[in-house]
Parts: structure tokens; sequence; C-alpha cells
């Protein structure tokens, strides 16, 4: 096996899945009409709901969704072998990854803004509404102890990464200022800010700057830089989370798009030269390793969920319905917006898995190279794609840190926007203090925080990957329901929900009751690992409920009984 034949398989099922069988559904099922107006322009409050351009819109919810996760997990899942991960990324997207994220778009923008909140209310029931919101909630809390201890500890920490960082995000801002305040041209604005924030990337790399950081952290010590770093990754995400969309996250996201785009195609075009040269090639990586990995676990349910992105997830689902669907500005938009951008996570997936196996040309140098970071594997693989054409390893290495730096953080402040919305959704008539946007963010950040202190990352990853498989599940149970509302075909949707909701339900019960509970038992990490245990079981039973409550609106349905009403 090698990179070409690799990109190639994954070339195909990208056209066959897109081309073919999305703009079937697309054109014969949903149906999009033009002619109705979305949500982002009914309610237009320059908040939440703001009309985007499809072209700034692929850029924001590419960089929305695809974080850690599609780099993460195939890197680790490597180690069943290449052909598991492969099939899986594939397969997962053509059957389950883009019909998720299109459609979590298309019912929320044709029931006027609706969260999945409100909508399970409406299709399911009044408890299913409260059921989900704690589910959301908790399962947006793992994610933030996931990305924060990679990045609030691990990245940021190192000095050619914190200057980078805040020249991207110091363009997001001139971008949103361009934009929508001086109605600048995309393609001017584009080009002005983007290059400015590779300028920053590179001079973040020089000596200069990062003799700054390595003193910084010199004075802080190690205990001391695990606690400054991670709250100056708070601060981030706690104004990326208050802030107006189109003034941080919009705009922000857009400019890490291409970032992250370029960084693609040059590592691809740099595969692909190395491959001409004679490189590239797997080498004996095995592709089968077998069904058990000593500290992962059986092949399934764990795959499944350490792929926890680049196949399907149930992060998507959220910024389709909470964000995306809100500044939608014409219904046609929406398959290339969230199906095309779940497209091209699959390539980033695929990309990262070629990290682990291409660019280190065996199993044995896999092995050495995962030993030494999961997330290193991706840096230095990158960085060698990007050595043949012409990109000395000196840039490379450090840009990818700023690269997967900014695949965690461009997410992590969406995920407290999140919770602080399903916070006041859930508690602001009990609470009404929650429903003040700072207030909501800042518990937010505090339990966060906690998690990324106390938490086991092995596990908190694995945990994560299991809720958000399940929040994925639950979208696409939300989704077959509302189809089946409005008499259109739902299979396209059921199955997957099946698929994915017995695969989640499997390992958060491994997680919780074959590793963390083992774990503390055995005294290893205790509070983080009970506290991994309580989340897993709490998961478990509000999955379970909403699974029995969404069984009983589906069986009322093919009945032709009506549902409960708003």
């Amino acid at each position: 096996m090698n990179a070409i034949l690799t990109i190639v398989i994954a070339g195909v099922g990208l056209w066959l899945g897109y081309f073919i069988y999305a703009k079937n559904i697309n054109l014969n099922i949903v149906k999009p009409d033009d002619s109705k107006a979305t949500p982002a322009k009914m309610y237009m409050d320059g908040v939440d709901f703001t009309p985007a351009s499809k072209n700034v819109l692929f850029g924001y919810q590419f960089k929305s969704i695809a974080a850690l996760g599609p780099i993460g997990g195939p890197i680790v899942a490597a180690q069943w072998g290449w052909l598991p991960a492969l099939i899986w990324i594939i397969l997962g997207t053509f059957f389950i990854g883009w019909v998720q994220d299109y459609a979590s778009i298309i019912v929320p923008m044709r029931s006027e803004g609706d969260t999945f909140g409100a909508l399970s209310y409406k299709l399911i029931s009044p408890r299913a509404r409260t059921i989900l919101l704690v589910f959301i909630y908790l399962y947006l809390l793992l994610i933030m102890g996931a990305f924060g201890q990679v990045i609030g500890i691990t990245f940021m920490s190192k000095p050619a990464v914190p200057f980078g960082i805040l020249s991207v995000i110091l363009m997001g801002l001139l971008a949103g200022q361009m934009t929508y305040k001086m109605k600048q041209d995309i393609i001017l604005t584009t080009a002005i800010t983007v290059v400015i924030a590779f300028f920053g990337i590179w001079l973040g790399q020089t000596s200069f700057i990062t003799n700054i950081f390595e003193g910084l952290n010199n004075a802080l010590g190690a205990g001391g830089q695990k606690y400054f770093w991670s709250i100056v990754f708070a601060i981030i995400c706690y104004l990326g989370a208050v802030l107006p969309i189109w003034r941080w996250a919009q705009p922000t996201n857009y400019v890490s798009f291409w970032i992250v785009a370029l960084g693609m195609v040059g590592g691809v075009i740099g595969m692909l030269v190395w491959n001409f040269q004679g490189g590239a090639s797997f080498g004996d990586f095995p592709a089968f390793t077998g069904w058990t990995v000593k500290g992962l676990g059986p092949l399934w349910p764990i795959l499944f969920v350490t792929i926890a992105c680049g196949a399907i997830s149930g992060w998507h689902s959220l910024v389709s319905s909470s964000g995306t669907a809100r500044q939608i500005e014409k219904e046609s938009d929406a398959l290339p917006v969230g199906g095309g951008a779940m497209w091209m996570e699959m390539v980033l997936a695929v990309i990262a898995l070629l990290t682990a196996t291409a660019a280190t040309g065996g199993w044995a140098a896999y092995q050495e190279a995962y030993a030494k970071g999961k997330f290193g594997v991706f840096a230095v693989g990158l960085a060698a794609f990007l050595s043949h054409i012409g990109i000395p390893t000196s840039f490379g290495v450090p840009y990818g840190l700023v690269f997967l730096t900014i695949q965690g953080l461009t997410i992590s402040y969406l995920v407290v926007r999140f919770m602080r919305v399903a916070s006041a959704e859930l508690l602001g008539d009990a609470i009404p203090v929650m429903k003040n946007v700072h207030v909501g963010a800042i518990v937010a950040l505090v339990l966060s925080l906690i998690v990324i202190w106390t938490g086991v990352w092995q596990t908190i990853w694995v945990l994560f990957g299991g809720a958000n498989q399940m929040m994925a599940s639950l979208a696409l149970l939300i989704i077959t329901i509302w189809l089946m509302s409005q008499g259109k075909q739902y299979n396209w949707t059921f199955w997957p929900f099946i698929f994915m909701y017995v695969t989640t339900i499997g390992a958060l019960i491994y997680t919780a009751f074959w590793k963390a509970l083992p774990a503390a038992l055995a005294g290893t990490k205790v509070a983080g690992n009970i506290i991994a245990v309580v989340l897993a079981v709490v998961l478990l039973i509000c999955a379970f409920i909403l699974g029995y409550d969404g069984w009983q609106a589906i069986s009322r349905y093919r009945r032709g009984e009506a549902t409960v009403e708003a």
C-alpha cells in the first residue's frame, strides 16, 4: 500500500458519496427551495442569526467541525492496522457523516431555527428536551476536558505556538471587521488576513519570539505552565463564547480554514511528489493487527469512537443546528456547506492516517513516533510531506503544531458558546442568572478547568468519543422523526441511528466499567477516573431514556398518531 492508492480510494469514495448519493437525496427527498426565507433572514439579530455567503460559511463550517478528532483518531486507530481505519473513515462519511451534518442544518432551518432541545420537545416528549440538554451539556464538558488538556497544556506551552495563534485570532477579528463593517471584497479580505496570519506563524518560530516564551515557561515551572496556559486557553474560549458570532467565531474560523486548507493541499502535493520519487510507502505497516489492542480495547466498539471525527461526529450536529442553520442564506447552500465540509474533513482524516503510515514508512517507526506523542506523529509527518515541495522541516514541524492548536482551539470557544446556550435553556427559568451569557460561559469554563486539571487524557478521549458518537445517534434520531413527521423517506437516517446508538452504548459501558473504574480501584488518577465513571453512567441513563422516548415517538408516527405538541 502507498500514499497515491490511498488518496485514489478516498477520492472515489468522495465522488460517489457527494456527487451521486448526497445530491440524489438532496434533490429527490429534501428538495431545497430558495424561495423560502431562512431563519438567518427572518430573525437576523447580528449575534446568532446572521446571513452569510456560502463561501464564508463553508470555511466557518469546516473549521468549526474539524478539530483534533480527525487527526488524533486515525493516528491512534492505526494500532488496529491501516485497513480498518481507512474503511471506517470512508464508509462512515459515506453513509452517516455527511448525512448527519447536512440534515442537522436542514431540520432546524425548516423549523425556524429551533435547537435540538426545542425539536426534541416538539417531536418526542417534554421529558426528552430536559434529558437531551443534560446529555449535551455533559458531552460538551467532555470535549473541553479532552481538548483542553491537549491545547491548554501540551500545545500552548510550546514556545513556537502562542504567537502564531495570536496572529490568527487578530487576523480573524480584522476579517470580521473588513467583511461586515467595512464591506470589503471577500477575496481582498482573505488575501490580506491569511498572508499576515502566515507571516505571524513564521515570526512566532524565530528565536527572538521563542526565547520570550521559553523564559516565561522557565519562570512558571512545570506546574505553573499547566495552570497558566490552560487559563489562557479558557480566556480565549470565553471571548469566543460571548462576543457576537460575526465578530469572533465566524471570521476567525474562516481565516483558520485557509491556514489548515493550504497545509492540507501542500501536504497532499508533497506526499504525491514523494511517492513518485519512490517514497511514501506503508512499508511493513500491517493492514490488520488483531481484534483487540492492548490499552485501547476491542475493535468494536472502540475503533468507531476512537475515530470520533472524520467519519461521523455528534459535535457536527450541534455546529450545524445551533450555528450554521442560523446563518444559511438560502436552502440550496445546505449541501455544499454541511455535506461538503464533512467530506473535506474525511480528506483530513485520510491525511492524518497517512502521517502515521506513509510518513513513518513502517510499523516500528510508527510505534516509536507514537510513543513520543500521538499528535506529534501528525506534526512530524506533515512536515515530512511539505519538505518535498521545498518547505524546510524547521518551519514545517512548528507549523504542524500551530495547525493542531488551531484545529482544537477554533471549536473550543464554540463548545463553551453551546454550553451557555444549553444551560440557559435548561436552567434559565429556575435560575434566571444562567440566562446571562457571561455567567453561563464562566460556569462552563470553571467546570471545564476542573476536568482538565483532574482528568486522565486517554480515558477522557475515549469517553468523549463515546459521548460524541452517542450525540450523533441522538441527532439522527431527531432527524428521522422529523422526516417521518413531514412524510419523507427516512431510512437513510434511521439505520445510521441504529448502528451508532448500539455502538456507542457499548463504548460507554466498556470505557466506564472496563477501563475507568478498574483504574480508580487500582489507585490510578482516582479523582479523574471516578469523574469519568460518573459522567459515563449519567450519559448512559440519558441515552437509554432518550432512546426509549424516541422509539415511542417513532411508533406513534408509524401508527399515524399525533406527537406531543409544543
